[in-house]
């Protein structure tokens, strides 16, 4: 049985309201700050190469999503991504996420623990019959569990089986800092860096 996240409400008041909230009169300032970000491309070019590691739960389970509803996959997108500026897809519409995910390349896969959605992740089948994992995560609540090297090899194995040629994903240093070591235990090579930068809008409040 699959469990579905509940839509989190998020407050979108600007920083004067939060400010005028806690009865401060003070004007907050939105300032943007570049970040400049290294990303690296990783690959896995043999089944034989992944280094799994499993968990053995049995409230654990993993389930291809074949017709997951938008609200549903935005906030998958929403709580795994939040803290690593996941944002690209942010003002998609309905339609927008119904069409992407009814492409046959793209495949979207469900971890749930006792019931509760805990993280996904999405396989993009590219022309040169590559398989990416385009995107992979677990909710904040299920970090630290060792819950993500499983999750990894689950979306390895499912690559190599459905006639992947190669399986690659890549990830940046935004991510979680045990994304990274995560990858290279299971097996994944580095074979491409890159740098580039994002714009990060912060709120700084100066005092009365």
């Amino acid at each position: 049985m699959i469990g579905f996240i509940r839509e989190r409400s998020y407050r979108t008041g600007s920083g004067s309201d939060r400010v005028k909230e806690a009865a401060h009169d003070v004007t907050a300032i939105s300032q943007k700050t570049t970040i400049e970000v290294g990303r690296t491309y990783l690959e896995m070019r043999s089944p034989a190469e992944l280094q799994p590691a499993r968990c053995d739960d049995p409230r654990v389970r993993i389930e291809q999503m074949h017709e997951c509803p938008p609200s549903l996959y935005r906030t998958l997108y929403v709580e795994v991504g939040k803290n690593y500026h996941w944002i690209d897809r942010l003002p998609w519409t309905d339609e927008q996420i119904a069409a992407h995910l009814n492409q046959p390349e793209i495949t979207l896969w469900l971890m749930t623990y006792d019931g509760e959605t805990a993280g996904y992740f999405e396989l993009r089948r590219c022309e040169d019959d590559s398989v990416e994992i385009a995107y992979f995560g677990l909710l904040p609540g299920f970090l630290g569990r060792g819950l993500g090297k499983h999750l990894l090899t689950c979306a390895t194995e499912r690559a190599w089986a459905d006639g992947a040629n190669r399986v690659w994903l890549h990830t940046c240093t935004l991510d979680d800092k045990a994304a990274m070591p995560n990858y290279l235990k299971r097996g994944f090579r580095p074979f491409k860096t890159e740098k580039y930068s994002v714009d990060s809008a912060m709120e700084s409040v100066p005092h009365a």
